[in-house]
């Protein structure tokens, strides 16, 4: 017996992220915006500063628990350029030894908080009714706190570390990529090609994954480059109050909380680590400004 013929866009946008006129358009708005560009450029910035800090920090101990007791507080200089904090550490080190903690702090959030929210997110726009109702009751529980005071009370019951720091956060951060993609997911799944699916008898499973899935993806995209920043303040914010990495781990956070004793007579120590912490959320929203300007279905020409 024949099979029907696939629906004309379920056969195009399966398997796509976006169309192929849409694609084009991409490549080439891309190409036109600067903020993307300029945030793309520090992100990798940043990337190639935590890859290599083994081979440029100056002094690589220093990220962990060596002491220098004759080098306490040393003002910047050519030996020291960030200056040494309170226990002889070179803070320079520290902070490129930081690159690989708070930064990956954010992805690892984030990376959990869309495990959770997307299939939660397209499950609720997709089905609707009881499943919709219940998840989406859920997650205005969540989105009823501040994320930080509900980051805050959650870490608060845990042992502070940069595990629990990760997992305090996520649980704070996962409902709004469910509100997100239920949104498009619920606006996708009334589209005449998912309909064509469902009446040719395609499972839902394949459903979800091939036609869903890809048309609800943009915005998410464009949600967690933007978040990336949010995630290290909160992080930060997180090792200040002492429930996030301890020492003596070079988190960017805890050396501003350790540093800000000093900080009228040794202003280096809470102004690198506290510059790199603005440095990363800002290159980051870059990226996110740049995102959201590309994938625009409004901005974006299809050619």
């Amino acid at each position: 017996m024949a099979t029907a013929p696939a629906h004309p866009e379920t056969a195009a946008l399966e398997g796509r992220l976006l169309p192929p006129g849409r694609e084009r358009g991409v490549r080439a708005a891309a190409r036109r915006n600067p903020l993307l560009v300029v945030g793309a450029v520090l992100c990798l910035a940043i990337a190639v500063a935590a890859v290599l800090a083994p081979l440029i920090a100056p002094f690589p101990a220093d990220a962990g628990d060596a002491t220098h007791p004759l080098e306490t507080l040393d003002t910047p200089s050519s030996a020291h350029p960030f200056g040494t904090d309170q226990v002889g550490r070179d803070v320079l080190s520290r902070v490129l030894y930081g690159a690989r903690i708070s930064p990956v702090i954010a992805l690892l959030v984030l990376a959990i908080s869309c495990a959770i929210g997307i299939p939660l997110g397209i499950a609720a726009g997709y089905f609707g009714g009881v499943v919709d109702e219940v998840i989406m009751r859920v997650t205005d529980v969540f989105l009823a706190f501040p994320a930080l005071l509900l980051a805050l009370a959650f870490a608060a019951v845990m042992q502070p570390s940069v595990t629990n720091t990760v997992i305090a956060i996520a649980v704070t951060w996962w409902p709004w990529y469910t509100r997100i993609v239920r949104g498009q997911a619920a606006s996708v799944a009334g589209r005449p090609f998912v309909e064509s699916a469902r009446a040719m008898g395609i499972p839902h499973r394949r459903i979800l994954l091939r036609h869903v899935l890809p048309n609800s993806i943009t915005p998410v995209i464009v949600q967690v480059s933007l978040d990336v920043g949010g995630v290290i303040l909160t992080a930060s914010a997180l090792s200040f109050l002492g429930l996030g990495a301890q020492d003596p781990t070079p988190d960017w956070g805890l050396m501003v909380s350790q540093g800000q004793q000093f900080f009228t007579t040794h202003w280096w120590l809470v102004t690198f680590p506290g510059a790199a912490i603005l440095f990363t959320a800002a290159a980051f929203n870059l990226l996110g400004d740049g995102l959201r300007d590309v994938l625009d279905p409004r901005r974006v020409l299809t050619r």
